[in-house]
Parts: C-alpha cells; sequence; structure tokens
C-alpha cells in the first residue's frame, strides 16, 4: 500500500474514524469511509452522550494503552469541553466473579503505581462521596476510589474526528451508496478467497478500492466470514430527565460502577440534563431473521461466502437491520430495565421510580476472550479488519488510530499483536466461547424473545 492507493473504510465509528484520521495524517491521499449515515452514526456504539475514560484493568497491557490514552484525554487542549474529570468509585460483592476481576484490577493498578484507596464497607463509600444515597453493592461489600478517572462527550468526540477527516482530505459516503452489503473479490479457495476488488452497497454501487478496512463493528459478520470471532451482543441503557435544580445537585455525582451486576451510571450531562444509567453486562443476543436476510439479498453472488444461507449460519447475534434515519431506538426488554432500576436503588434510590426519558441498546460486538481485533483478514490479503471493542474500546480514542496504522503495517508490539490477532479456531464452536474476561458479570447473556425481538425492531425512535 503506497500514499496513492484508494483506501476504502467500511464503517464510520470511533475505530474507523481514528483509523481514517491517522492515515490521512501520514500521507494517504485517498481515504474513502463509507457508513448507512454520516458520523456520528446514530446506532453506533461509539456514540452517545457520554463514556468512561479510565485506566483501571486487571490487564497490564490494556492498563499502560488506556493510560497513555489518559493523558491525552486529560492534557490535551483537544479534548477541551470533550473530557470532564469525574472520579469512579468501582465496587463489587465478595464471592461473585466480578470481585475476582476486581482483585484482578486493584493488583494491576499497584503494581503499576498508582494509587488507589479501598473502601472495605458501604459506610467508608457513603464518607468518601455522601451524593450516593443508596446502599450501595450488596454484602459483602468490597470497593474502592478512584480519583483519576472521568467521561467523555461521545457524540462531540465522533463529531470532531469526523471534521478533522475532512479537514485532511478524507471522503465520506452515506446513506445507501455507502451501506455495503458485501465484496467482489478475486475468488480462490472453497472459502471464495482471493483480494477484495470492490464494495457493494445498497444503491447498486461498486466501491472499487486497492485496500480495504472493516471496521463495521456488531455489522462486521454479515460482510465477511468472522470465524466465529465476534459477537454482537446488546446491553441496556437509560436516561433520566433531570430539572437544572437536579442538575445542580448532582453535578458532583462520581461514576459508580459495580462489576457484580454491571451497572454503572454517569453525572448529570449538562448540554441535555440527563442523567444516564447503563449495563456492562453479558448481555443479549439477537439471532437473524428473515426480515435480515432481506436487507442483505444482494449479497449472495458478491460476499465471500457462498450464499446467503452460509453467512446467516455462521452468525449468532446481528442488531436490527433497519436503518435509524437519524434517530435512536427507544426500548429495552423488561428485565433489563429492572437491572437499570435496580442500579438507581442501589446509589440514588430517589430516582429509582421516575419514568425513563428513553432506554435503549447498545450493540456490542465481542470476543471469546474481550480483546480487540487489528489483523488481516485470513482469506482476503488487503482486508485488515479492526474493531471489537468489547464494550471497553472508547477510552482508547485518542491512541486506536496510531495502534491501527501499526497493525496495518504489521509493526504493533508483539504482546499486541498476539492479543489482538485474528483468531480462526473459534469456528463451528458456537457461542459458549465467548466468556470474555471476567469483568462482566451479572445474568448470564440469553437470546432475545420474540416479543422483545418486536419491540426492539418496531420500537418508536427520538432523539436525544
Amino acid at each position: 500500500m503506497d500514499l496513492n492507493s484508494k483506501i476504502v473504510i467500511i464503517g464510520a465509528g470511533i475505530f474507523g474514524l481514528s483509523t481514517a484520521h491517522k492515515l490521512a495524517s501520514e500521507g494517504y491521499k485517498n481515504i474513502l469511509v463509507l457508513d448507512r449515515h454520516v458520523p456520528p452514526t446514530p446506532d453506533a456504539s461509539s456514540n452517545d452522550i457520554n463514556r468512561i475514560i479510565r485506566f483501571d484493568y486487571g490487564d497490564a497491557d490494556y492498563l499502560a494503552v488506556a493510560r497513555e490514552a489518559f493523558e491525552l484525554w486529560s492534557r490535551s487542549p483537544r479534548y477541551e469541553g470533550i473530557f470532564v474529570p469525574t472520579p469512579i468509585i468501582v465496587t463489587c460483592t465478595k464471592g461473585t466473579s466480578g470481585s475476582v476481576y476486581f482483585n484482578r484490577t486493584t493488583s494491576q493498578l499497584t503494581r503499576a503505581g498508582i494509587p488507589w484507596t479501598p473502601l472495605e464497607s458501604a459506610a467508608a463509600a457513603h464518607a468518601v462521596l455522601p451524593q450516593l444515597t443508596g446502599p450501595l453493592a450488596a454484602a459483602p461489600f468490597e470497593g474502592y476510589y478512584n480519583p483519576n478517572c472521568g467521561w467523555a462527550d461521545a457524540a462531540k468526540t465522533v463529531a470532531q474526528l469526523r471534521d478533522d477527516c475532512l479537514d485532511m482530505g478524507v471522503s465520506f459516503v452515506g446513506g445507501a451508496a455507502g451501506t455495503v452489503t458485501g465484496f467482489e473479490t478475486t475468488g480462490g479457495g472453497s472459502k471464495g478467497g482471493g483480494k477484495i476488488k470492490a464494495a457493494r452497497t445498497v444503491a447498486g454501487d461498486v466501491v472499487r478500492g486497492d485496500f480495504f478496512i472493516l471496521t463495521a463493528g456488531a455489522w462486521s459478520s454479515s460482510l465477511v466470514s468472522m470465524y466465529n470471532s465476534v459477537l454482537a451482543t446488546g446491553q441496556v441503557l437509560a436516561y433520566i430527565r433531570l430539572t437544572e435544580d437536579e442538575v445542580r445537585k448532582y453535578e458532583n455525582l462520581p461514576i459508580y460502577l459495580n462489576l457484580s451486576t454491571g451497572w454503572f451510571n454517569f453525572p448529570p450531562h449538562k448540554d441535555t440534563r440527563l442523567l444516564k444509567a447503563a449495563i456492562h453486562g453479558r448481555g443479549y443476543t439477537r439471532r437473524p431473521g428473515a426480515s435480515d436476510v432481506a436487507a442483505r439479498a444482494d449479497t449472495t453472488t458478491t460476499t465471500t461466502t457462498t450464499t446467503t444461507g452460509t453467512i446467516m449460519r455462521s452468525i449468532y447475534s446481528t442488531p436490527p437491520a433497519k436503518p435509524p434515519h437519524g434517530r435512536r431506538i427507544d426500548y429495552a426488554p423488561p428485565d433489563g430495565e429492572a437491572r437499570l432500576r435496580a442500579g438507581l436503588r442501589e446509589i440514588l434510590p430517589e430516582l429509582a421510580d421516575r419514568p425513563f426519558e428513553r432506554t435503549g441498546v447498545c450493540w456490542y460486538t465481542d470476543t471469546p476472550s474481550g480483546d480487540f481485533l487489528m489483523d488481516y483478514h485470513p482469506d482476503h490479503p488487503n482486508l485488515f479488519v479492526g474493531g471489537s471493542g468489547s464494550g471497553h474500546a472508547f477510552k482508547f480514542t485518542p491512541v486506536l488510530g496510531k495502534y491501527m496504522s501499526l497493525g496495518i503495517k504489521k509493526q504493533l508490539p508483539p504482546n499486541l499483536a498476539q492479543k489482538w490477532r485474528f483468531h480462526t479456531e473459534y469456528a463451528d464452536k458456537g457461542m459458549s466461547v465467548f466468556l470474555g474476561d471476567g469483568s462482566r458479570d451479572g445474568p448470564e447473556r440469553r437470546e432475545l424473545r420474540q416479543d422483545e425481538r418486536a419491540g426492539l425492531d418496531n420500537a418508536p425512535r427520538g432523539k436525544l
């Protein structure tokens, strides 16, 4: 790939935009980004009012890279008005799997020389942050306090990256002409491999290129065979509308994360007067149905797999295929909404029964180990696959482009190249291999029921 190569990036989320920006800064002159929507894409996992920025990890590699990113979030003028320093309280119930990850994390923080304050009881947590009026995590309680944390306005981050890309000459195509349904390849082998010649779109366009980068998140496995290395899981979230007085009352609210339930919250988002809560758990799956097949009806002859049936058998879960048209779904499964309210009772019981302004489902792209994916596709030598954020990638935004570029050049540090490699050994092993990194506790992952699918697929849509 030389500086004049035509680079086609499929997916304008945080991985795609970061990569486009980095490559443009390195002098690549012909970069095109395709997506269903001009970023920020409404239903992308990277687009929302806020995301946690921290480096609390039970893994030394992620702690180091996240800390590198945190330094940029907190010190670079680029993120003024986007990043907000906010302390975090991490809690769990001893004896749960969340407690195991809790201990791994505090061990890594200590090893890295990062100070943290243990909280041996809920009373100790209340003493540090009296804004938390509820009983906190169930006994036997375990927790710690870390002032080195914060949150970022996700939509502003994405919009800034988009504008920076435009300033550097990156091109964007959205709508039907930007909605990729599959690839044309040179062929070769029983899996229909070979170099990719072009991407095909809903509009019927054939977008040719020299080098392709797939950063389509939860939709990636509908475009190429991912060898069961990714799984789309839905995670619930909700927003509460606050009064101006309440925004002032809760403005010093910490980020609170319960590793045993997956529940977490943010302080109020002043621009919208919304307080957001969410679940970082094992989530829901949504098996592809007839509407999803119809949405990709033209993929039978152009994708790297042999038939639409082959594609569908290799996908265990997918987000709804219906385009968002600039709006967000307002729906969460009933048990997910109940978990959100239980979390509110845990920290702010006075808000637990208030009607939600909106609920939603955020689609993660999980890997079996919870690791990212930055590697070449095994069947297509000019296709680089990036993403699989597993619900924890946004915090790496300031450095994602750097590491994606290193991966494309095959210059990643050996430890990261091994961690972020494309796995083919999970093919045909089903969803049981998706165990994660131990950070997501709570109820077991489950398939959405038919009534829940209907609610999700046909839910009203509204703007935040």
